[in-house]
């Protein structure tokens, strides 16, 4: 490339105090630094917005031990996975100008890379949501955390979000009998049952859910595949079959907790169900299983999955988008396109 071009990307601009709130973030220009021998020159068409980078950008996120993701101080651009098109490349890198990459290098409409940090997806057609998306994680937690067996009864929380509109799906393809999820709305359940394939939905704000998830499953769960923790953990332990499984992925009661993002996430459960029902309780990270993502790209193509996501155009929006998200306003994974 004759000239590197400028770069906008999306930055902290303060700590949220509670919420993350859009004016938290800023949307600077600069110019893109020069690649080095090993870089790869990507321009950005997609990338993700987790809602993880709320717990991220907390103030005291720094001082806790065991966030596996760094922590933003003011001034830090955010990251996240995006895919983009390679604009120039290193001779005997392996890529190609014009053709796809994914890069942890998202928030930004271009971004020099490392040559080890990029994977090549050719040049297309992309589905953005099967590479940027939880799918994966979703797939790895059913096929290695735990396992789907034959007429399982499963039970996923936060089934509208990013992972458990996946997880749904990939629990009936692999075996599963019976799928329930839990939401926050009426209208997101009606979704979740007309277009992921749940056959039944628990509202966070519906009632007890120990009552709810019962009548849902009067016959008990084999399975559960926890974002949420808390009460939702606490009831899966009552509805339990003798010999379930149960594989938390996440706790979105801290994340999420609108006095401040923590890592601290305590259910009372009840150990003696958990010993009478012989259940296995995993707590369970995809990353330590990356041979799942290839597996998972060639499974989902004859899956006739629907890739649950919600589309945002442009970068600007990307702060109102993950304020919306971290609301629990948006369905599936959010990806923005640029």
């Amino acid at each position: 490339m004759t000239s590197m071009p400028k770069c906008r990307q999306v930055r902290l601009a303060r700590h949220p105090e509670a919420m993350i709130q859009p004016s938290d973030l800023v949307i600077a220009e600069t110019q893109l630094p020069a690649p080095g021998p090993t870089d790869v020159v990507v321009r950005n068409r997609w990338f993700r917005v987790s809602i993880s980078t709320r717990l991220m950008a907390d103030r005291d996120a720094q001082a806790v031990e065991g966030i596996p993701f760094p922590a933003l101080s003011p001034g830090d651009t955010l990251a996240d996975g995006a895919i983009g098109e390679v604009l120039a490349c290193p001779p005997g890198s392996g890529f190609v100008v014009g053709e796809f990459v994914s890069h942890p290098f998202g928030w930004r409409d271009h971004a020099v890379v490392p040559v080890g940090q990029c994977v090549a997806l050719g040049r297309g057609p992309i589905e953005p949501a099967a590479y940027l998306g939880h799918g994966w994680t979703a797939y790895a937690a059913l096929t290695r955390g735990i396992r789907i067996r034959p007429g399982d009864t499963v039970f996923v929380s936060s089934a509208a979000g990013a992972i458990g509109s996946m997880a749904g799906q990939i629990a009936r393809r692999l075996g599963a009998a019976r799928v329930i999820g839990s939401t926050g709305s009426r209208d997101k359940a009606d979704w979740m049952r007309a277009d992921l394939g749940y056959d039944a939905a628990v509202l966070r704000n519906g009632g007890p859910l120990a009552d709810q998830l019962a009548a849902a499953a009067p016959d008990g769960i084999d399975v559960f595949v926890d974002m949420v923790g808390g009460d939702h953990l606490v009831a899966a332990v009552g509805a339990a079959r003798e010999g379930a499984r149960f594989v938390l992925l996440g706790a979105l009661t801290a994340e999420l907790d609108r006095q401040g993002a923590s890592i601290v996430a305590p259910a009372a459960l009840d150990s003696f169900q958990l010993i009478l029902k012989d259940i296995t309780l995993r707590g369970y990270s995809a990353d330590r299983d990356i041979a799942a993502f290839a597996e998972w790209i060639a499974w989902q193509r004859d899956a006739g999955l629907h890739f649950a996501r919600t589309m945002v155009a442009g970068l600007d929006a990307a702060p109102q988008a993950l304020h919306d998200a971290c609301e629990g306003r948006l369905r599936g994974v959010v990806i923005v396109a640029l």
